[in-house]
C-alpha cells in the first residue's frame, strides 16, 4: 500500500509542470464546454493518445519506432511500458489547439468588459476547427519534442529516444506525420463529444467567467513558453531560434485577424450563436437578447 502511495504522489511531484497545464486546461474546458464534455473527453482522449503510443513503441505505427526509458518506473506510474503523464499531455495540448482554432474562426463580441467568441455548434464541428486545431498541436510538439528528447539535461530527466536519429534535432518526420494523425483523430473526438446534448440549456460547470474564451489559447502559448524557455536554458539556442521562428506566422497571423474580426460580427451570426447557446454573455448587450 505504501509503495502504491509512493508511486501515485510521485505522478504528481515528478512532473508538477505537466499537471499545472493539466489544471489550466480543467479550469478552460469546463468553463466552456461544461463539466461533464471535460470528463469524457479527458477520458476518451486519454484512451486514443494511450492506444497511439502503446501502438508506436510495438509497431512503428504511427509514430515510428521509438522506446521509453523506464528508468522512474518505480517512481511514476506507467501503464504497460507507456508513462502515465505523457499521454495525459495529449488531453490539454488538443483542447488549447482546438481553443485557438476557435479563436481563429469565430467572430468575437466585446461585452461589459468581457469578451465572447460568438461559436456556434456548426463552427465548434466542423472540419476547419479539425484541420486547425490538429495543425495547431502539431506545431505544439515540433517545439516540445526535440526539447524532450534532451530530458537528461534537464528536470524531465531521459524518459525516451528514437531507434535511428530523426533529420529534425534527432526527431524523424514520421512522428510529426503521425502527431498530425493523431491530432485529427483527437481532435475529431473532441467534436463528437461536443454533439452531446442540446446545447439549448447552459451544461453544468459553464460559468460566466470574464475572457474564458482566451484560457485555451493563454494554455497554448504557455506551453510554448515553458518550452521554448528550457530550450533557451539547456543552451540549444538554433533549436530555440527555429522554434521562435516557427510560430512568429501563426502567432501573429492569429492576433491580426482577431483584431481584424472584433465587434465587426453581422447580426445573423449573433443570432446563430444565441439559438446555439442562449445562455451566452453575449445575449446582453444592444445587439443581444436583453
Amino acid at each position: 500500500m505504501t509503495h502504491i502511495l509512493d508511486i501515485a504522489v510521485g505522478t504528481f511531484t515528478m512532473r508538477p509542470y505537466v499537471f499545472a497545464f493539466f489544471a489550466v486546461y480543467l479550469v478552460a474546458a469546463v468553463l466552456h464546454l461544461g463539466w461533464k464534455k471535460t470528463i469524457w473527453f479527458t477520458v476518451c482522449g486519454y484512451l486514443v493518445a494511450f492506444a497511439s503510443e502503446f501502438s508506436s513503441i510495438n509497431t512503428g505505427f504511427p509514430y515510428g519506432w521509438y522506446y521509453y526509458v523506464d528508468v522512474t518506473r518505480d517512481r511514476e506510474l506507467w501503464i504497460a511500458g507507456v508513462p502515465f503523464f505523457d499521454s495525459l499531455s495529449y488531453v490539454f495540448l488538443t483542447y488549447c489547439s482546438y481553443a485557438t482554432a476557435l479563436l481563429v474562426l469565430a467572430p468575437a463580441k466585446r461585452v461589459k468588459g468581457d469578451l465572447v467568441l460568438l461559436e456556434t455548434g456548426r463552427i465548434r464541428r466542423s472540419f476547419a476547427v479539425l484541420l486547425l486545431g490538429s495543425l495547431f498541436q502539431v506545431f505544439l510538439d515540433i517545439v516540445t519534442d526535440p526539447v524532450a528528447l534532451q530530458g537528461s539535461r534537464w528536470f524531465l530527466g531521459r524518459i525516451y529516444g528514437y531507434r535511428e536519429v530523426g533529420t529534425h534535432f534527432g526527431i524523424p518526420m514520421s512522428n510529426y506525420f503521425g502527431w498530425w494523425l493523431v491530432s485529427a483523430l483527437l481532435v475529431l473526438v473532441l467534436q463528437m463529444i461536443d454533439r452531446m446534448g442540446s446545447g439549448k440549456e447552459r451544461p453544468a460547470g459553464v460559468g460566466a467567467a470574464p475572457y474564458r474564451s482566451l484560457y485555451g489559447p493563454f494554455l497554448y502559448l504557455c506551453v510554448i513558453a515553458f518550452n521554448l524557455g528550457v530550450t533557451f536554458y539547456i543552451g540549444e539556442n538554433l533549436m530555440g531560434l527555429t522554434g521562435l521562428f516557427i510560430f512568429t506566422l501563426p502567432v501573429v497571423m492569429t492576433l491580426v485577424l482577431f483584431r481584424q474580426k472584433l465587434d465587426r460580427y453581422h447580426k445573423d451570426e449573433l443570432a446563430a450563436h444565441l439559438a446555439d447557446y442562449p445562455w451566452s454573455p453575449a445575449a446582453s448587450g444592444p445587439d443581444g437578447r436583453t
